[in-house]
């Protein structure tokens, strides 16, 4: 089997109400999606989510350089040979993790559907009965937090997720006491700060103010080039940290590990280069004795859907939080979520059907190359 085309598109999904974390405020979501097709007959998706804060790519240049370098590079490749192909997209071009990982993701949805296996019976086998996701909440006022966690749990939600970051850190304190007196003590609930602590000294104080409020992590609260302020803030709070921005190969996963810079791991195939680089890190973590999470950059069912196939491989991937077509008022797959638990449906690749009609409708531009 060989890829023999492509089609790069340029896609902006909808979502039912802005997104608002520490660095953006995202009306839509910009992506990109790769459709690879082979000599077989098969084809296979792969989507490429950018952030110009995080990997430092935009769209419209993840869409140019899928379209002028990375496809041009795995045109003629067998999809089996992943390890090969991930280097020949290192040769053409350094970083640009997000793209390289729509050619990965898609690279497994045909491996998958050329062996008739769901993606995660080719990289590790059923290692969880169910995968939950929480309730991911949006920087808001305390009280419009708080409302909406409750309802969540009301819903059926077995956790919470809350973005913070923007402004003041004690502003920031009140809306997680806010959310923790409304639901109660014991639902459990994620701090991600998105780097919008900054600095270790504002991070550790804003952290200990939060000690007594049953946190499971508190994730990325500095900026995501100092790890050794990051291994700093952990030194002095009893709250565990996860490093998240200042995790995207194994190299950053190195340096986590030398400095004891934190307790948990997000794992996001946007920034490690898909789902290949997600696996290496997540059984390196396994070795270091650290947990992880597959994060989301805000992907369809494409990237979700090959995130979840990760999460089920690896027993030491805990938690996951791929939520995004949740989020979208349109989107053009079919990935099932069960409230408070996403359904893989064992079916071959990704095991998602991807609406063309919809796929052209919320598309740009798009370009084939063969």
């Amino acid at each position: 089997m060989k890829i023999t085309k492509a089609t790069v598109y340029a896609v902006r999904f909808p979502l039912r109400e802005p997104f608002i974390i520490s660095y953006a405020t995202y009306p839509d979501m910009p992506a990109v999606i790769l459709k690879l097709e082979t000599d077989s007959g098969l084809v296979g998706y792969g989507e490429a989510v950018t952030d110009e804060h995080v990997t430092g790519e935009y769209y419209l240049s993840a869409y140019e350089i899928l379209k002028n370098l990375l496809v041009p590079a795995i045109i003629g490749e067998n999809p089996f040979d992943i390890e090969r192909i991930h280097h020949r997209m290192n040769a053409a071009l350094m970083g640009n993790p997000a793209a390289k990982a729509a050619v990965d993701i898609a690279c497994y949805d045909l491996m998958g559907k050329a062996t008739g296996q769901p993606v995660y019976n080719l990289i590790g086998g059923r290692a969880h009965d169910r995968i939950e996701y929480p309730r991911v909440l949006s920087i808001e006022a305390p009280e419009i937090m708080a409302e909406k966690a409750v309802r969540a749990v009301e819903d059926g939600y077995s956790s919470l997720k809350l973005k913070v970051g923007k402004g003041d850190a004690m502003e920031d304190v009140a809306r997680i006491k806010a959310v923790r007196k409304a639901v109660g003590p014991d639902v459990p609930i994620r701090v991600d700060v998105n780097q919008g602590w900054k600095t270790p000294g504002t991070a550790s104080a804003a952290i200990r103010e939060l000690e007594g409020e049953n946190l499971k992590w508190v994730e990325q609260p500095i900026r995501m080039g100092d790890i050794r302020g990051l291994a700093d803030v952990r030194k002095k709070v009893a709250v565990p940290v996860m490093a998240d921005e200042s995790l995207h190969g194994l190299e950053e996963f190195l340096e986590i590990v030398r400095l004891e810079a934190a307790d948990v791991l997000n794992i996001k195939l946007m920034k490690c280069g898909g789902v290949y680089p997600a696996i290496h890190i997540a059984k390196a973590a396994e070795a270091a004795g650290m947990p992880c999470q597959i994060g989301s950059m805000v992907e369809s069912s494409v990237g979700s859907a090959a995130g979840y196939h990760v999460v089920m491989s690896r027993a030491n991937i805990q938690s996951a939080e791929l939520t995004g077509p949740l989020l979208f008022s349109e989107e053009i797959g079919d990935l099932k979520y069960e409230l408070p638990q996403v359904i893989l449906s064992g079916k071959p690749g990704l095991g998602i059907e991807v609406g063309e009609a919809q796929l052209e409708k919320l598309t740009e531009k798009k370009e084939t190359v063969q």
